[in-house]
Order: C-alpha cells, then structure tokens, then sequence
C-alpha cells in the first residue's frame, strides 16, 4: 500500500464538512496492466434532477524543501489520474487538492498558474489545521 499524504485525513475531514460523502479511500483504478490508486473518492447529491456530483481527490502537502519538485510531482500524478478516469470513470471530476500556504504562495507564479490553465488542473484549497475547505477552483 501506498504512503498516505501527511495531509490525507485533513482533506477526508474538510469534505464530510463540506457535504460530501466519501466512497473511496483511496479509489482504485486500473487500465491494462496499470493499477493507481487516487486518495479518494467522493459523491454528494445536487438534487434529485441532477443527480450526483463526482470527485476524486489527489491530496498533496507541498511541505518539502522544493515547491517546484513538490509541483512536478503532483502535476505529473494529476495528468495520469485524469487518463486513466477518463477510461474508468469519465463522469468524475478530478481535484489536485493543496495547503492553503501552497496556494497562496507558490501557486500564485505565472508558471504555476500557467500549468494550471494550460492542464486544466481543478484545484481544491484546503486549510490542514482547520480541516475545512477553503477554495475550489475550476
């Protein structure tokens, strides 16, 4: 089994706080001979036209010496996560979810916020003290 994310209960928290309902942790997927395995899986009821809302959530912490590897890092993750809901699951919604001290900090520079919106990277801003979430960006 993988190595949780220092921040991964943190986030589980903010959601159940936000409404949401989580169903996987973590979610598993599989293509071929290639297994992954997102952090988790969410669902919460919209209303009864439209149905259910559906996330998976990639958390990270941005706590090590280098921003910039932190980041490389989690953008290759999210790119690979989104193919493969594609595949398995393309009613999902995927979230990078990040500290709210990363957000404000390295992912307000022109490369991050170009990676970003050139990836379409939907982002979920957490604050990991107050186990709320802050911010979604789409």
């Amino acid at each position: 089994m993988s190595a949780r994310d220092i921040f991964h209960e943190s986030v589980k928290q903010a959601l159940i706080k936000d409404q949401w309902q989580v169903t996987d942790d973590p979610l598993e997927l599989e293509w071929e001979e290639v297994k992954v395995k997102i952090d988790l899986g969410a669902e919460r009821l919209i209303t009864a036209e439209r149905g259910n809302e559906r996330i998976a959530v990639e958390i990270k912490s941005f706590i090590s010496p280098s921003a910039i590897s932190d980041f490389h890092t989690a953008l290759g993750q999210f790119l690979n996560y989104k193919i493969m809901l594609d595949v398995n699951e393309p009613e999902r919604e995927l979230y990078l979810a990040i500290p709210i001290e990363a957000y404000e900090n390295f992912f307000q520079s022109r490369l991050a916020q170009a990676a970003v919106n050139q990836n379409q990277v939907k982002l979920l801003v957490y604050d990991p003290i107050a186990e709320e979430v802050v911010r979604w960006i789409n």
